[in-house]
């Protein structure tokens, strides 16, 4: 049995061959162009030399050439390495090496830095302009060739290169804990099989049949492509179904808007930052959003607050799911037609499944806190030369997420924290979502993360970070106080710090390792004096 991602547009574009796949702007692509530009990309790949099973690099924004060199590696037979757009050269030198790649196609944003590594790696390596609009075939810097040549000169390819189920067809890093981020190998089937188990899961209105996604349907690409959330949830699925995608390169709420009313968008998948920033915005109305059907929250936990704003702005119901890289990367989505729990990620997928484990591994009773375990069609067939790492987070045959969670007597989930953001004060767990969906509760905080900080009696103090509403006033003190009506005497921070802004990554997701190391000491601001 052979499979292939890469049928995710040309089996698609036999169904569905004029509707559209692509929108940027004015321009539009249906799925036969698609198809033919993929397939034409692919035979110019191989006449470079590329063979099945090589590895290809991809470092790009969110524009359709991301997606047209994502499929057009995978037609080749090739393995895309998706590298995070905005890596620097000493990063991106350490994911060619690592992931062995013989070539690497660059948007003009990132070929610099591109360049620049691909001079300092061993071995020899060519680069493409990931650029459609450049018909000379050459960029404005370097004469590196561009993948609009390329098409334009090449015939496609009859059909896409035959793969099996469980060859690797993409190769992500992740950023771990510690050390060098590590390459998750996803398989054709991983990721073939999660866009089928995510449409399924998300569009079913009822337990009699599935939604979907269909022509029509338009989602916005605001996650970044390169990462799992969007390259699945957002790319593969509604490729899947014969959806459409429009493009943002990265989330302004004013443009997230703008664009959403203008091209009719349906589906929003986003971080619960983008969400915020949503509702957040003066101008933002019901006509603005109107057209949404589906609202999908993943990459950490989404604030009741902030749900429950959008849901009264939008008229949809939003769904929260839960994932990880390595899972390719969803594992439990909430459904739309079951009643809805608070704090809840749902249930596994079809084909996937999750259980709470003790430190011994041992499953553990409902209601009772532990580490999230997952096994399935989803989960990753392991680090890329790393097999040590591998055998650790796959021991027992059941991916280790180090985030903690609790099984209800209903097999819903909630995540809690990570293993390692848990604060212990005193002898006492602090679990940091916990205090953030009280402070995200107050009508002056936009947005807020707790942190542990050294303390020579308690061991480790709660700290929380936050950032305010645009004209909002309020003191450290009384966020203290507020946090000390709603949380165990234990729980509440003794101390805030004050920022205009939180750190957030590509995605938006906001970075609690980067607040810990800039906020993590126990210096306190002037007017910030701890209190017991």
């Amino acid at each position: 049995m052979s499979l292939s991602l890469a049928s995710n547009v040309t089996d698609t574009a036999h169904v569905y061959g004029n509707e559209i796949a692509l929108i940027d702007d004015d321009k539009r692509w249906t799925y036969r162009k698609l198809a033919d530009q993929v397939l034409s990309l692919a035979a110019h790949l191989q006449s470079r030399g590329i063979q099945p099973g090589d590895k290809v690099a991809l470092m790009c924004g969110n524009r359709p050439e991301f997606t047209i060199s994502y499929y057009g590696i995978l037609a080749a037979g090739a393995i895309v390495v998706s590298l995070n757009n905005l890596l620097v050269a000493d990063e991106i030198v350490y994911q060619l090496e690592n992931s062995e790649s013989v070539a690497v196609l660059s948007d003009d944003e990132c070929l610099e830095d591109v360049l620049e590594a691909v001079e300092r790696v061993s071995r020899s390596q060519w680069v493409l302009l990931a650029d459609l609009s450049t018909p000379t075939g050459l960029a404005k810097s370097e004469g590196i060739p561009a993948i609009g040549k390329a098409i334009e000169d090449t015939s496609p390819l009859e059909f896409h290169v035959a793969r099996q189920p469980h060859d690797t067809a993409v190769v992500m890093y992740t950023s771990g804990t510690t050390g060098f981020p590590k390459g998750a190998e996803l398989t054709h089937f991983n990721l073939w099989e999660n866009a089928r188990q995510v449409a399924e899961r998300l569009f079913s209105r009822d337990e009699r049949g599935c939604y979907l996604v269909s022509p029509g349907d338009v989602a916005i690409a605001v996650l970044p492509l390169y990462h799992s959330f969007g390259q699945t949830c957002v790319q593969n699925t509604v490729l899947y179904g014969g959806g459409a995608i429009t493009y943002q390169k990265r989330f302004d709420a004013n443009e997230t808007a703008r664009i959403i009313h203008r091209d009719r968008v349906t589906i929003l998948h986003a971080v619960p930052t983008i969400y915020n920033g949503l509702i957040n915005l003066r101008e933002s109305d019901l006509e603005v959003l109107e057209t949404l059907k589906f609202g999908i929250s993943g990459g950490s936990a989404l604030p009741l607050e902030v749900r429950e704003a959008f849901e009264e702005q939008s008229g949809m119901r939003m769904q929260e799911g839960y994932g990880l890289t390595e899972t390719s990367p969803v594992a439990s989505v909430q459904r739309l037609y079951r009643k809805r729990k608070n704090g809840s990620v749902g249930n596994p997928l079809l084909g996937c499944k999750m259980k709470i484990a003790d430190e011994n591994d041992q499953e553990v009773p409902p209601g009772t806190r532990g580490e999230v375990l997952i096994r399935g069609r989803n989960v990753m067939k392991g680090y890329l030369n790393n097999p040590d790492a591998t055998e650790e987070a796959m021991r027992g045959g059941w991916f280790h997420t180090e985030d903690v969670g609790i099984m209800d007597e209903d097999g819903d989930f909630y995540i809690v924290d990570r293993t390692k953001d848990m604060i212990l004060r005193g002898g006492f767990n602090v679990y940091p979502r916990e205090v953030e969906e009280v402070l995200y509760r107050h009508p002056a905080i936009l947005e807020a993360s707790i942190i542990g900080v050294p303390d020579k009696h308690y061991g480790e103090e709660v700290k929380a970070v936050v950032s305010l509403k645009e004209g909002a006033s309020i003191g450290a003190e009384e966020i203290i106080a507020y946090c000390k009506e709603h949380v165990a005497a234990y729980k509440y921070p003794r101390s805030v710090e004050m920022v205009d802004e939180l750190p957030k990554g590509p995605t938006g997701k906001i970075l609690k390792r980067e607040i810990r190391q800039l906020y993590g000491s126990t210096r306190q601001p002037e007017g910030r004096t701890p209190t017991k």
